[in-house]
């Protein structure tokens, strides 16, 4: 039986074939949910779905889209947004 930690679902259960033909259980964290708007909550698109451990070392053009509030709303919300500040 597995050590406590491991009999949690935080952890995702993969199947591993060693060289020597034995099939081991490898324990991974598992992805963080999809980022959202905030405003409709659509998904975000442009958006790495990893562990902020990774996304600290990834650079910011990659992080989020170059737009107003990217990252923060959905390009729908977005336009709104700005048509609404310009009127």
């Amino acid at each position: 039986m597995p050590t406590g930690k491991y009999r949690s679902r935080t952890l995702r259960r993969i199947h591993k074939r060693t060289p020597g033909g034995r099939t081991v259980l490898r324990y991974k964290k598992r992805a963080p949910g999809k980022a959202v708007c905030a405003v409709c909550g659509a998904e975000l698109h442009g958006i790495p779905r990893t562990k902020p451990s990774k996304i600290r070392h990834t650079p910011k053009t990659k992080k989020r889209p170059e737009r107003p509030y990217g990252g923060y709303l959905c390009s729908r919300c977005m336009r709104a947004k700005v048509k609404s500040q310009i009127q």
